[in-house]
């Protein structure tokens, strides 16, 4: 088996990175830190998870992250498995940040998009079925 541990993200605001993702997961914490040159520039690390994924912060990054809405190569969006979307939204909401857009219907999934302080899109999602050919179902909309 194989399963993904982390992500590993360039960022401008590490606090402001990392307010958005503990609203998100106020059940993970940060697990390292440290500074350093990567590549010629100073920066500062830090990996935010739990016991067995994390996502990796890079501060100083530098220009815009691509255009959601082009063709361009790079990252479209990552997505996280929620029990709980109100609640993610909901604590999002209170920490300052607002949905970007919802997802499509579907029966048995619901799912909306936040754009997190350094441009990446973020899903979330909430199944509503544990039977694989119901969780996985693509239904016209």
């Amino acid at each position: 088996m194989m399963k993904l541990e982390h992500l590993n993200l360039v960022v401008r605001d590490l606090q402001r990175t990392l307010q958005f993702y503990q609203a998100a997961f106020p059940h993970w914490k940060v697990r390292g830190k440290g500074d350093g040159q990567w590549y010629g520039t100073f920066r500062q690390w830090l990996h935010f998870g739990d016991d067995y994924q994390y996502l990796t912060f890079n501060d100083n990054g530098t220009g815009e992250n691509r255009n959601l809405a082009s063709h361009r190569m790079g990252l479209a969006h990552f997505a996280f498995v929620t029990d709980n979307l109100k609640g993610v939204i909901d604590r999002l909401a209170k920490a300052g940040f607002k949905v970007d857009k919802i997802g499509a219907k579907a029966t048995y999934r619901r799912n909306c998009y936040f754009i997190d302080p350094n441009g990446y899109e973020v899903e979330f999602v909430e199944y509503l079925s544990d039977v694989p050919a119901e969780r996985n179902l693509y239904e016209a909309s």
